[in-house]
């Protein structure tokens, strides 16, 4: 290879963070190049509708907020290849990332990888994805006002999306394997306290219900002592059992949190490794929201186009 060869900016990931970062980085003239993922546009692809993304006033369906996303990035140049990366070598620049079938190498790294919710492996879990089965109470609560839904999970994730799900449902069931739960103790303390919420422990669900009629109509709990069975009716299904973030081609050589989310410096989104960011869900275990994802995709671009503006500078000052 050439240094013709070598890119400006590569982004690896398709979603929102991704998309906002290749948008800015082309708007800047760094002509990027998106490994956008076999299954590009992210978590969103499974959201039947989106109503808190600032500038769609009528809500719009998942994904064709990606659609939009990535075609006005691609409106400035963006380059996409769609296809997953496979292996990153960063011990020296320019770093490289190979695909399946390609090799590139590049200047600046952009990781917009995200995170995937965990799920819990029920075939009608699939089937009801974004028909009453959601893995964000804070994207999707307002749908269920009136309604009674269930969270299932044991940790302050759970405890916090029932209580911010009590705002609109009617009665919140939270139902966790163990007897004993692994959130916070003042996190279960406002939980119980809570007159609409209801703590259902040694029970697992066993079915999501309404298949046939095309959406979420109850659960079909088990005891995890006796196997005993029951059915609740619901009308949403909240799963909050963690995230997984896309970072095993990374670990090794950047630093990251114990559950693997990426560490980027405070008001940065700058990895130990000069010259790769990270931005998105990939670096954020938080908040997890599309609305992030995106801001940090431009504090990436921003950060990226600073980094290669002054090494320029450098050059030219050398010479």
């Amino acid at each position: 290879m050439t240094a013709s060869d070598v890119r400006n900016v590569i982004v690896i990931g398709g979603g929102p963070a991704g998309y906002t970062a290749a948008l800015y980085s082309a708007r800047a003239l760094l002509e990027p190049l998106v490994i956008e993922g076999i299954s590009w546009g992210g978590q969103l692809m499974n959201t039947s509708e989106v109503e808190n993304f600032p500038g769609y006033s009528e809500g719009v369906m998942g994904p064709q907020m990606m659609s939009d996303l990535r075609a006005q990035a691609e409106r400035f140049g963006t380059e996409f290849v769609t296809d997953d990366a496979v292996r990153v070598d960063l011990s020296q620049r320019p770093f490289v990332v190979e695909t399946g079938e390609e090799t590139y190498r590049t200047s600046v790294l952009i990781i917009a990888t995200g995170a995937n919710a965990r799920e819990l492996g029920l075939p009608s879990e699939t089937t009801l994805k974004g028909k009453g089965v959601s893995y964000c109470a804070v994207c999707d609560a307002a749908f269920f006002r009136g309604q009674e839904v269930v969270v299932v999970g044991g940790g302050d994730s759970a405890m916090e999306d029932a209580i911010f799900l009590t705002r609109f449902a009617e009665k919140v069931l939270i139902v966790h394997r163990r007897d004993e739960f692994r959130a916070e103790p003042i996190m279960l303390e406002r939980a119980r306290a809570n007159e609409k919420i209801e703590l259902v422990t040694g029970a697992v669900v066993d079915e999501v219900l309404g298949s046939e009629e095309g959406k979420v109509t109850g659960v079909r709990l088990r005891s995890t002592e006796t196997d005993e069975t029951w059915e609740v009716e619901a009308g949403g299904v909240f799963v909050a059992i963690g995230h997984d973030p896309n970072t095993s081609l990374f670990t090794e050589v950047l630093e990251h949190d114990e559950a693997g989310f990426l560490i980027t410096k405070p008001y940065s989104t700058a990895t130990n490794v000069e010259g790769v960011f990270a931005a998105g869900d990939v670096q954020d275990p938080v908040f997890k929201q599309a609305i992030t994802a995106a801001g940090s995709g431009c504090m990436a671009a921003l950060e990226s186009e600073r980094l290669l503006a002054a090494e320029e500078h450098a050059r030219a000052t050398a010479s």
